[in-house]
């Protein structure tokens, strides 16, 4: 079927270097990742970073997650420790965002870092967006290709749905495997997840041998995806509600749920993670159907569905 879609692009060579000259002429552009699309910059330019904080309408507390192929240019950037170390070997490239002491050399820009003497950094294991880190000589300034606490994307056509053509140039990945933004894990002190995603605090445990808990917000914000408000469909979001409305909208999973008009399954067979890979497409979908307020149980708070529920609670916040 023929693009008709003049901002989106085929990861193909001469694209990618396309999007490589974009990044050095310090355009920001969309860019797939496993979990969820990206705006991304150079991480390195003031002038970008502010281009995707303005487009974003992000807080400017709030820090970005820099992106990278591999950790011999991190060392330029932060300072890592063994429990990083760990992880990194274990889980990358991969669904999870390391929170580090930055390097008092980096030349990251100070405003992706929301000033702060921390960065988060990350390394996406999708091809696209390795290809493309691979070809340039500047991490990645990426954080969701959404309006500030709005819907992560999952897919090109949604970065379009959110920004229409204010973003010039597109590469398209296809539908993101996991659909959830990664796991934050904080390694500055005791190892501690900010926010959960695909890697369970179960499997980071595993690694570090050590007890790994979620925490919740204390004080000043350390890390993307700590906003209380966020993740919000642009309707309101009900949880564990009782009476249905006739424009609301129905959310739930698995074989038993009713198969009826304003009734969404995630997953017919019950299977988490096809759950939350299918949750903010089906959010959008609503929206974009004309429900005008949406009800969802909680999931069973295991695995994934941590992540699910820390969306979902999160949506529903005004």
């Amino acid at each position: 079927m023929k693009n008709i879609y003049l901002n989106i692009y085929k990861p193909n060579k001469k694209n990618l270097l396309k999007a490589k000259k974009n990044i050095e002429s310090n355009n920001i552009i969309g860019m797939p990742t496993e979990t969820v699309y990206g705006l991304a910059g150079n991480a390195y330019s003031n002038q970008s970073v502010k281009k995707i904080f303005t487009l974003k309408k992000r807080p400017n507390f709030n820090p970005l997650i820099i992106h990278y192929k591999n950790i011999k240019n991190l060392k330029k950037d932060a300072i890592l420790n063994s429990s990083f170390t760990k992880l990194y070997k274990n889980f990358c490239p991969g669904p999870i965002t390391f929170v580090l002491k930055k390097n008092p050399k980096s030349k990251i820009s100070y405003k992706a870092t929301a000033r702060k003497n921390t960065i988060a950094v990350r390394f996406p294991k999708h091809r696209v967006a390795r290809k493309l880190l691979g070809l340039l000589k500047v991490p990645l300034a990426a954080p969701s290709a959404n309006i500030a606490s709005r819907l992560s994307p999952t897919s090109s056509l949604d970065v379009v749905d959110e920004f229409k053509n204010k973003i010039k140039f597109i590469l398209d990945g296809g539908r993101s495997r996991i659909g959830l933004e990664s796991t934050i894990v904080d390694l500055t002190k005791n190892p501690k997840i900010l926010r959960p995603g695909f890697i369970t605090e179960e499997k980071i445990s595993s690694i570090l041998k050590k007890k790994i808990k979620i925490v919740k917000r204390k004080g000043q914000i350390k890390s993307p995806g700590q906003l209380k408000s966020h993740y919000s469909p642009g309707i309101p979001v009900k949880i564990n509600a009782k009476i249905f409305g006739n424009n609301e909208a129905i959310i739930g999973y698995g074989k038993n749920f009713p198969t009826k008009k304003n009734y969404f399954n995630l997953s017919q067979n019950g299977n988490l993670n096809e759950a939350a890979n299918n949750l903010y497409k089906t959010l959008r979908k609503i929206k974009n159907s004309g429900f005008k307020s949406i009800v969802v149980n909680k999931f069973p708070n295991i695995g994934i569905g941590k992540a699910i529920n820390d969306r979902l609670i999160r949506a529903s916040k005004k």
